[in-house]
């Protein structure tokens, strides 16, 4: 061991262990695969040739890249390609060798992304989105010099998938205004009969749960057959109470809904997606239910559900390979992630030491004002009551759980309890759970947060003279409406990229938020002002009596700069104890180094205050 690796405490070995994402796979190139690791010090994607043994590097930007995809035939890595973290660009491609990069598909100004579509015979479909024009989607035919636009409107949507034969795109769009439940419409791409009446854009068939509806339904496309001549779409509907897969062919109009249940008979609890297995005979279903996930296969033919064999904890995504097998990225709270694979191998490790584990978590159910709230837990060694940190997920559409992190480690290594609540309005416990967070935005929330506070204090688990609330995004907006709020209830607050000022923050974020955000308050400010200052962490700044920590991206889309200034020169005027850090990134960071000093100024900052 290296006297460096000696001297580097094990919270920040955690940060800088190099780790992969769960690689992709071109459909009909299954030995080229595409993947995202830090190995360098920032996200960037990455090439691997299988059969030859070989990765390679495809993107190198100091701010890192995630988003990219492979074409079908693996000939090209598509990038998504944007300024300094502020997810407004275009998309790039790479040939899979190596090569000089181009735009993808000229002509197409930069805008936030809607959604990406790559057919078998070359056809794509960009799906964009600005304030101006809303959603575009636009085609590119093979051979053609510029695409051609097939949808637009004002209300957020995304492109779905393109048929195997390229004749069909799904779509799914928002137009009812309801940006928390998506509806989804097919229509012709023009392919099979070009220049005619029923070329592209021409509607098949609409999908809507939502329209005339008392109680809206969500609809989420997952992907057409991948096989020629089936025009099955696989799609996730919550008819009831919960996500579920179910087969639609559009040409038809037949809908199969499927039965899935366990060997004893009984219905699968909590959510379940699904994806094609090659050839289309049967599925792999992922299913999450209590902050844990697992993994079965579905067979259309005869029904049987067979579960695979996956540790306890969190799989983060999984794939079914053409040989059979099944990848998948699993990890746990006290174990880091991998890439495994029902053979029982590991796929894909990454470069370097295995980072150190951490504890456990515990779970805790407790009652709350909107039902039994479920709570992970995680103690440091000693004897209680321990200084807590409530850790508050973002979102809000999001849950917590049993998977690695090396933020909530490292303040288990500091001598902090933590403590992380899946409140109403997060996902994996129903739909009701996750749609009660409406009109009372944020206030709802917390008062989960609220009920699992007092029992972590009358548990003997955290002192209520050392209670930190923190979060990033929707975590780190809760985080200062919980401050003032709930001014006596917390000692310190650590809010990064939050929502500080919300009718600022909608003036100024990207416009797939702003639909967001019409849905969550039942109406524009100018239509529920009385809702928009309610949930505001501006309006409540006057209450906030303990010192606070914040941290911006200068760039942030979604989170902007501005509302964070009017919140922070608030605190200046009254006097309250804050710093304020401020990054050139987006809504977050790809590289080590600032995820690294993000962690540790949070650290000091909690240790010169709590003492």
């Amino acid at each position: 061991m290296s006297s460096e690796k000696h001297d580097t405490p094990a919270w920040e070995q955690r940060f800088r262990a190099a780790r992969v994402s769960l690689p992709d796979w071109a459909d009909d190139a299954p030995d080229r695969s595409l993947y995202v690791s830090n190995a360098t010090g920032s996200y960037q994607v990455y090439a691997w040739d299988r059969a030859a043994g070989t990765h390679r590097q495809v993107t190198d930007r100091p701010h890192g890249t995630t988003d990219a995809a492979l074409s079908p035939d693996g000939a090209w890595v598509w990038w998504f390609d944007d300024t300094d973290g502020d997810e407004f660009g275009v998309w790039r491609r790479q040939p899979f060798e190596g090569g000089p990069d181009q735009e993808a598909v000229p002509g197409l100004a930069p805008s936030y992304e809607a959604g990406l579509a790559l057919g078998r015979d070359g056809t794509v479909v960009v799906g964009r989105s600005t304030d101006e024009a809303g959603t575009t989607l636009h085609l590119l035919r093979p051979g053609a010099a510029e695409p051609v636009e097939v949808y637009r409107h004002a209300e957020y949507g995304s492109v779905g998938d393109l048929s195997h034969d390229g004749t069909l795109l799904a779509i799914e769009h928002t137009e009812h205004g309801d940006a928390m439940h998506s509806a989804i419409r097919v229509v012709r791409t023009g392919r099979e009969s070009p220049g005619s009446e029923a070329g592209g854009g021409s509607t098949v068939a609409e999908l809507d749960e939502v329209t005339g509806r008392e109680q809206p339904l969500g609809l989420a496309c997952l992907g057409f057959a991948p096989v020629p001549g089936d025009s099955r779409l696989l799609v996730a509907h919550q008819r009831h109470d919960r996500w579920e897969p179910m087969l639609w062919d559009p040409l038809t109009g037949v809908e199969t809904e499927l039965a899935l249940r366990t060997a004893d008979g009984r219905p699968l609890p909590g959510d379940v997606s699904a994806q094609w297995r090659p050839g289309a005979g049967a599925l792999l279903i992922e299913h999450e239910f209590e902050a844990r996930s697992e993994l079965f296969s579905y067979d259309l033919a005869d029904g049987t559900l067979t579960r695979l064999e996956t540790p306890r904890g969190t799989v983060a995504g999984a794939t079914a390979r053409p040989d059979g097998t099944v990848e998948f990225l699993w990890s746990s709270a006290a174990e880091p992630s991998v890439v495994r694979s029902t053979a029982g191998t590991v796929v894909l490790r990454a470069p370097g030491a295995v980072p150190p584990g951490s504890v456990p978590v515990e779970d805790v159910w407790v009652d709350g004002p909107g039902g039994r709230v479920h709570a992970l837990v995680q103690r440091p060694a000693g004897e209680g009551p321990f200084p807590t940190v409530f850790e508050v997920h973002g979102g809000p559409t999001h849950h917590d759980s049993d998977s690695f992190a090396a933020g909530p480690a490292a303040w288990l290594d500091h001598g902090f309890a933590v403590v992380r609540v899946n409140y109403r309005g997060s996902t994996g416990y129903g739909q009701a759970w996750t749609d009660a967070l409406r009109e009372r935005v944020g206030l709802i929330e917390l008062e989960d947060i609220g009920a699992v506070r007092a029992w972590a204090v009358a548990s003997g688990l955290a002192d209520p003279a050392r209670l930190v609330l923190s979060g990033g995004s929707w975590g780190g907006y809760l985080t200062l409406l919980g401050l003032g709020t709930q001014p006596d209830a917390w000692s310190l607050g650590l809010a990064a990229v939050p929502v500080a000022d919300y009718l600022t923050a909608y003036g100024d974020e990207m416009e797939a938020l702003k639909s967001l955000d019409r849905t969550l308050f039942g109406g524009t400010p100018e239509e529920v002002p009385e809702r928009w200052r309610a949930s505001s962490p501006l309006t409540h700044v006057a209450n906030v009596r303990v010192p606070l920590y914040l941290s911006a991206g200068l760039n942030d889309p979604r989170c902007p700069i501005r509302q964070i200034e009017n919140y922070v020169a608030r605190l200046v005027e009254l006097g309250v104890p804050h710093e304020v850090y401020r990054y050139d990134a987006g809504h977050g960071s790809l590289v080590v180094d600032e995820r690294i000093k993000q962690q540790r100024l949070e650290i000091d900052f909690v240790r010169r205050h709590l003492g």
